[in-house]
């Protein structure tokens, strides 16, 4: 189905907006102007009364028919004194007319100004296209070409004003590579667009660099079972056939590898699809206690090498997406167990508070330290001692357990020391 979409001038719309002000203001100034005229004429009046009544009380009488100004003089003898309006008509028509003709002259042109505002706004303009170019730079060796290029074009560049001036060089001078680097003009009236430009560049580097690590951290986790697989493949050619316990050995370890890859690809489809907005969320009224229990049941049954402890509470109810949320608590469960000693307790609870539920799960691990906790919900992160241990996973579980509690409105709140456990405390809007 086509639409006829409308497409507005910004441009025409402030040079109308500040048209309409003009006129707004010269019709107040006549105003202003034929009131002065007026008490200054009729001031000039009172002059030219007779000295021997100036010191009696008069009062002031407009005669239409006659078109004059009377003023009355209550006395002993009633008189009246009329001044003839035509004559104040007639000592201000010419420079009236004038006046007018030139206000009526400056409005009429001013409604085609708006090539003129336009040009004004050019340099913002030029703004949106610098912004543009300098995200797509690219943040690798080859962007101080690209730097170059651009700087070697812009002293070409005839620059139209110099507020405008000072932004575009800051612009230009920008190194992507330098992360504290921002624009710095120096002018206030500019403060509002360099602030929002220096958080623009601020995001920018930081996908760039979030990129480039999910990149090269997907790449390393894929490429380390394939080469897994390819060796033991390699093994079966060579004696597989043959020997028996290699042809167990190899087929145990290509099924736990080529499962390993299948949870990975699985957890790299997830985050995509929520990066895409193609996660779709059934959220019903539930009860986070009741959940929370399940799942309780469920990690006692599975492993038996922890302690599982439960504390509930009354009904906890929230909105949510049921699957979603008790993929959220079993992620964090079996974070708990991955970095906990056998027969170490793992605390699940539940909690109300005012506004909010949430759910909590305690282990007695190896902890994290706190320079680590800032960084776990990043993808493929882990920290030295998760990536040294066998335990090590993926780095992604955290992640998709954050995307869910964020599509949710919940916060995360983690409590961590090495050595001592770790704490998540997982809070979300209460339902009534």
């Amino acid at each position: 189905m086509n639409e006829n979409k409308r497409v507005t001038s910004i441009a025409r719309k402030i040079n109308i907006s500040f048209w309409l002000k003009e006129v707004g203001n010269v019709i107040g100034i006549n105003i202003i102007i034929a009131l002065l005229i007026m008490g200054t004429w009729m001031y000039w009046c009172t002059t030219k009364l007779p000295d021997q009544v100036t010191g009696e009380h008069y009062y002031f009488n407009v005669n239409q028919e006659k078109h004059t100004l009377e003023y009355v003089i209550d006395g002993n003898d009633r008189k009246s004194y009329a001044y003839d309006f035509r004559d104040v008509r007639d000592l201000v028509a010419v420079p009236g007319t004038i006046l007018l003709s030139a206000e009526g002259f400056v409005l009429f042109f001013a409604l085609f100004r708006t090539s003129v505002v336009r040009r004004k706004l050019k340099p913002l303009n030029d703004l949106a296209v610098k912004a543009e170019q300098i995200s797509k730079m690219s943040f690798e060796q080859n962007g101080m070409e690209d730097r170059k290029k651009h700087s070697d074009s812009k002293t070409t560049e005839t620059i139209a004003r110099d507020q405008m001036a000072h932004l575009e060089q800051a612009i230009s001078h920008i190194s992507p590579d330098d992360a504290e680097q921002g624009i710095h003009t120096g002018d206030k009236e500019l403060k509002s667009i360099e602030i929002a430009l220096n958080n623009l560049l601020r995001n920018m580097k930081e996908n760039e660099r979030r990129q480039v690590r999910f990149v090269s951290d997907a790449s390393h986790e894929l490429r380390t079972p394939i080469a897994v697989i390819q060796g033991y493949v390699n093994m079966l050619d060579r004696w597989g056939k043959e020997d028996e316990k290699v042809l167990t050995e190899s087929i145990e370890a290509l099924k736990n590898e080529s499962q390993h890859m299948k949870e990975l690809v699985e957890q790299l489809l997830f985050l995509a699809r929520g990066d895409s907005g193609r996660n779709t969320l059934n959220k019903v009224k539930l009860d986070l206690n009741q959940m929370v229990s399940e799942v309780w049941e469920e990690s006692q049954m599975i492993d038996g090498k922890h302690r599982y402890l439960f504390r509930g509470t009354d009904p906890a109810y929230m909105t949510g997406d049921i699957a979603m949320i008790k993929q959220s608590i079993r992620i964090f469960v079996q974070n708990a167990a991955k970095y906990s000693s056998d027969d170490a307790d793992i605390i699940l609870g539940v909690m109300l508070e005012s506004g909010y539920v949430s759910y909590m799960i305690q282990d007695e691990g190896i902890g994290m330290e706190s320079s680590d906790v800032v960084h776990i919900f990043e993808r493929f992160y882990r920290s030295d001692e998760a990536r040294n241990g066998e335990t090590g996973g993926s780095g992604l579980g955290l992640s998709i357990a954050k995307w869910i509690i964020d599509a949710h409105s919940g916060t995360i709140q983690v409590v961590s020391r090495p050595e001592i456990g770790t704490r998540f405390i997982v809070r979300f809007p209460m339902c009534e």
